[in-house]
């Protein structure tokens, strides 16, 4: 008997990586949605040969539109999934033993995070635990472009047994998300100083941007041993870094260039 759970994921041009997310769960779930932000490939197209619900919806806000796709799910608990995780036999087996009598709303899961087939273990990769499972009632997330906050009443428990997640397919996948993600960030912090311009110039300023850039590679590749894992630590690292400076200069070209 499949286990009454709702897994949702949400979608946008995830042709090559869908099928082998789904198939995690299928079998186990009596429940998998995916909601689409109109793919240009196949991923609906695969999603409904493997008996998923499709649902199509523009991505507006991340935390918005994650609390849409939950709206849909019909089961009490959601276990929230991206196309590039997976979830193990030893981890479907732990949620399956919690369901049955659950003492929290909510589970975190931590993830192995992969750079191609490499696991990184360090870099402050692993546990990098997510709040990935709860009750559909219980959790709300906040309403911003990128890395929505979640809300709730109470404290979450924790999950053993690690998703896999398939974070880099390669290099050039890792500059596609950091191009799109500090994009959504800029976008953020232009509209919180629009009510908020006194917490937007305090933390979208260069010299908080530079020092978070240098601190966020320190942190990274020193503080959490992201040099035990080698070159690809070293890029994680970089990576880390960049983000800081490269959403400043994007907001900062917002708001000079874009009023």
């Amino acid at each position: 008997m499949k286990v009454p759970l709702s897994v949702i994921i949400i979608t946008k041009n995830e042709e090559s990586r869908i099928k082998d997310c789904i198939n995690s769960v299928k079998d186990w779930a009596d429940e998998v949605i995916v909601v689409d932000d109109y793919s240009q490939d196949k991923t609906r197209d695969i999603a409904c040969s493997l008996g998923a619900k499709v649902f199509l919806r523009r991505m507006d806000i991340e935390g918005r539109h994650r609390n849409w796709a939950n709206s849909q799910a019909r089961n009490e608990w959601i276990l929230s999934l991206d196309a590039d995780e997976r979830v193990t036999p030893q981890l479907k087996e732990e949620i399956s033993q919690v369901l049955k009598n659950p003492q929290f709303d909510a589970y975190t899961i931590p993830r192995k995070n992969f750079f191609h087939n490499y696991w990184i273990r360090y870099s402050g990769q692993y546990p990098s635990s997510q709040l990935k499972l709860f009750k559909k009632d219980k959790l709300k997330w906040e309403e911003a472009e990128v890395h929505p906050r979640a809300f709730m009443d109470s404290n979450p428990g924790r999950l053993k047994n690690p998703l896999l997640h398939f974070t880099y397919k390669d290099f050039s996948d890792m500059l596609y998300k950091l191009n799109k993600q500090t994009t959504l960030e800029a976008i953020k912090w232009a509209k919180i100083s629009e009510h908020n311009p006194q917490k937007a110039s305090y933390k979208m300023n260069l010299i908080h941007a530079l020092w978070r850039t240098l601190d966020r590679f320190i942190r990274v590749f020193i503080v959490k041993k992201g040099y035990k894992d080698g070159f690809i630590g070293f890029i994680i690292a970089l990576n880390s870094s960049l983000y800081q400076i490269i959403s400043y200069i994007k907001y900062w070209e917002i708001k000079k260039f874009r009023k």
